[in-house]
């Protein structure tokens, strides 16, 4: 008779711990749903914990107020992108089509993905607390991999650290108006779609290229 194999057993404590992790999840996942159905404005946890099927107090149990629970969402919005970003920049050895890559996937990445980009971007501060301190430094970092790649595209003596920042802002406010105008349907209808996204693209490497003008 061949041996018995041995499973893992559960314990409570693992049930637990399963269940905190998946009702965690479930409430980030409802807060995007709503968030993206209503507008940030018009969610309150009492909506959320309607959405998920649980109290309100179950809620806290995880996230302090609303705006802790915000504020998770705009990390995980940009962690997400970061990850992508970062792996663009190791796939692409030259400068210039790291520059291209990244400008053409942040497109693609805010139309993909609305509610989340909306969090991300289109919270007015007013409606939540201060970003928390470390959490501004995760977000910048996605401009700190900009800033860098400029530099190798034009040459750290020619540019220096502080002017590569502000080209790398006003690339990335471009990009951001170009998802913006398109999430918001308020790209003019006689202009196609790519062709805008190609030209917004491009202007970023000629933003760049002149930079060292």
């Amino acid at each position: 008779m061949p041996p018995r194999i041995a499973t893992p057993q559960s314990s409570p404590r693992v049930d637990a711990a399963l269940r905190d992790q998946s009702l965690r999840a479930q409430t980030l996942e409802a807060a995007r749903r709503l968030i993206g159905r209503h507008g940030h404005r018009d969610v309150s946890m009492r909506d959320i914990a309607a959405e998920v099927g649980c109290s309100v107090s179950s809620l806290y149990l995880y996230f302090a107020n609303r705006d802790a629970l915000i504020h998770t969402l705009i990390d995980e919005g940009f962690q997400r992108w970061y990850a992508e970003q970062l792996a663009l920049e190791q796939a692409h050895r030259d400068p210039w089509a790291r520059l291209d890559a990244v400008a053409r996937h942040y497109v693609a990445f805010g139309l993909a993905n609305p509610e989340l980009y909306e969090i991300m971007y289109m919270f007015h501060p007013q409606s939540m607390r201060r970003i928390p301190r470390d959490l501004f430094r995760r977000i910048r970092r996605s401009l700190d991999l900009t800033t860098e790649n400029i530099l190798a595209c034009v040459g750290a003596d020619v540019l220096g650290e502080t002017e590569a920042r502000v080209v790398a802002a006003a690339i990335w406010a471009t990009l951001h108006g170009v998802v913006s105008t398109i999430l918001t349907q308020r790209l003019d209808t006689r202009i196609d779609r790519a062709r805008y996204i190609d030209r917004a693209v491009r202007s970023v490497r000629a933003a760049v290229a002149a930079a060292r003008d």
